[in-house]
């Protein structure tokens, strides 16, 4: 199918007037919507040390004692920081089979609407029960889990095929800026206006977001009235496979779950997470203990490794269009060097930092792994759109599921290992973490594709015809996007 170029709607607007183009307002107010997701699901682990810190009250005969908000031990604590997670790995599979059905623009914008409903009201539901915060939290991670494999349900339609990983790495570069954002400004409202302003800033920001976005963005294109004839014509000659969110949609399941190129998605998802949770989660406790340095206490070298993963996520996508939009590599080709090559690269560094005795080299570590990670992350979620735009909320669903459960597995996996804490038992860690980003460049380089998947492809579907009857054949759904490999 004869495509036009990326530029081939500039009568509607200059090409540097590019916040005339709706699809750039959809990706950027994706962008925002994702800061305020990582920002809402951060500011906890901030606004939690607060929560709990002893401070001093004078009393009226002149008396000084000790007191807290919440005398939460460290096992309270870690129910509460990982009851978020529950929730959110229990519906990752239902946000995209949702989203595919309801349109992704409802199922995310909902998602945050209830998640900053329930963040601003943390502190009188944290005062009055322990139980009823864990529950709490439970619900915002439900929520959650549904945001970004719905995300693809709207980027099926709205991201031309020579501009998606650009559009797509956009929105994602809401995540590394988001937990920047969150950790930062917590610390901060936390310090100045007291650990309360952290749920009622940031919950009042989503909620803006949420009604913002449920107002002006459109599940797809020919519904937005303010798009202009060209950039509408454009997108939809460039997807006009991908059919309008219908609740008759169907999944072949048993096809989905015998694709090797899904599967490959799902490695690079589990391999991403099992790297993401022992590199973010685990390296501080590894960095105590081996080197009796508190990676915390330096809040701009903690956050150098989202700010880096924000720019290679961006960088990268937009290499990537550039080199399958001027025919130097096919799609199937990028997607295995990018997924392949990080994979190996993060398998190197990975390995390094267990071995460095260095804390400024392991930080360095930390640095580049989470760059080649933010290429990765973006590879795959993009894939997802490559292989079966009209499933693809559903495989990220079923992807994400995997990618996310490797962060309640590592930190558990670790206290088996690291018993005495010594640096011979956290190499140990490391080497598990190399291996299986490995394992995963392995898997991807022989698996990995970037053709339309046969069991997505329908060469005829019966369609109501214009006039409203039955029985108009629409051809659409065989342009395949195939590589010249």
């Amino acid at each position: 199918m004869a495509v036009d170029s990326p530029n081939s709607d500039h009568r509607s607007s200059p090409r540097w007037m590019f916040w005339k183009k709706r699809r750039y307002l959809v990706a950027c107010l994706a962008f925002l919507g994702f800061c305020n997701v990582y920002i809402m699901r951060v500011n906890l682990s901030v606004g939690i040390v607060a929560m709990t810190t002893s401070y001093t009250v004078v009393l009226e005969n002149g008396t000084t004692i000790e007191t807290q908000d919440f005398d939460w031990d460290f096992k309270k604590q870690g129910v509460i920081l990982s009851s978020f997670f529950y929730g959110y790995l229990s519906t990752q599979l239902l946000g995209g089979w949702l989203g595919a059905r309801l349109g992704g623009k409802f199922v995310l914008g909902v998602g945050v609407l209830v998640t900053a409903l329930l963040t601003t009201l943390t502190p009188p539901i944290a005062t009055t029960s322990f139980y009823l915060f864990v529950f709490a939290r439970i619900i915002e991670g439900l929520f959650e889990g549904g945001t970004y494999p719905a995300a693809h349900a709207l980027w099926a339609r709205w991201a031309p095929l020579q501009e998606r990983s650009f559009l797509v790495g956009l929105s994602l570069c809401g995540t590394p800026v988001g937990t920047v954002l969150g950790l930062q400004m917590s610390g901060v409202l936390g310090s100045v206006l007291g650990w309360r302003a952290i749920f009622y800033i940031t919950g009042l920001l989503s909620l803006v977001w949420s009604i913002v976005w449920l107002l002006v963005v459109k599940d797809r294109p020919e519904d937005d009235p303010n798009i202009s004839p060209e950039e509408l014509q454009y997108i939809k000659d460039s997807i006009a496979s991908v059919p309008p969110a219908s609740n008759q949609v169907t999944h072949p399941w048993l096809k989905i779950l015998t694709s090797l190129p899904f599967w490959a998605i799902v490695v690079a998802d589990f391999a991403v997470g099992w790297a993401h949770y022992t590199m973010l989660i685990l390296l501080p406790t590894f960095m105590k203990d081996v080197f009796d340095y508190n990676l915390a206490e330096a809040g701009i070298i903690s956050s150098l490794p989202y700010v880096m993963m924000g720019l290679s996520t961006q960088f990268f996508g937009g290499i990537s269009d550039w080199l399958q939009n001027t025919n130097v590599l096919s799609t199937t080709q990028i997607r295995k060097i990018f997924l392949s090559g990080t994979l190996l690269g993060q398998a190197g560094f990975l390995f390094l930092a267990g071995h460095l005795r260095s804390s400024i080299a392991v930080v360095l570590c930390l640095i580049v792994d989470l760059g080649l990670e933010g290429i990765t992350f973006a590879t795959y979620y993009v894939n997802c759109l490559d292989i079966a735009p009209q499933h693809a909320s559903v495989l990220f669903g079923i992807s994400n599921t995997f990618g996310s459960s490797a962060g309640v597995i590592t930190p558990l996996l670790t206290s088996f290992i690291v018993t005495d804490k010594s640096a011979e038992q956290w190499e140990v860690i490391f080497y598990i973490a190399s291996s299986l980003m490995a394992v995963g460049a392995v898997f991807c380089g022989v698996f990995a594709s970037g053709d339309r998947q046969p069991w997505a492809v329908e060469q005829q579907s019966t369609l109501p015809c214009k006039n409203g009857n039955t029985g108009c054949l629409n051809n659409a759904f065989s342009d395949t996007h195939e590589d010249k490999s």
